[in-house]
């Protein structure tokens, strides 16, 4: 059976050193959520450890914020961002 996922941000950064992707979200997600990041040459799922914005700790991001997130394989600008739907 196919899982469903929903579009909810790109990646617009990837700061390499630390591996931290900068997301502009679309839609709302949460720490604990599985998200499975894809574009040309990247494609992984990982779980939602944590989440900023201007590095503050948040729980939850919504439409139209800008976060940092640490992943857990290199990924690259555009590359989009699903959330896995249960």
């Amino acid at each position: 059976m196919a899982e469903e996922k929903k579009l909810v941000g790109k990646v617009s950064h990837y700061f390499t050193k630390i591996g931290v992707a900068v997301i502009e979200v679309s839609g709302k997600f949460s720490v604990g959520d599985e998200i499975s990041i894809e574009g040309a040459s990247t494609n992984f799922k990982q779980k939602i450890k944590s989440m900023q914005i201007e590095h503050k700790n948040i729980k939850e991001a919504k439409k139209g914020d800008s976060i940092g997130m640490k992943v857990d394989d290199r990924v690259r600008e555009g590359d989009k961002v699903y959330k896995i739907l249960q």
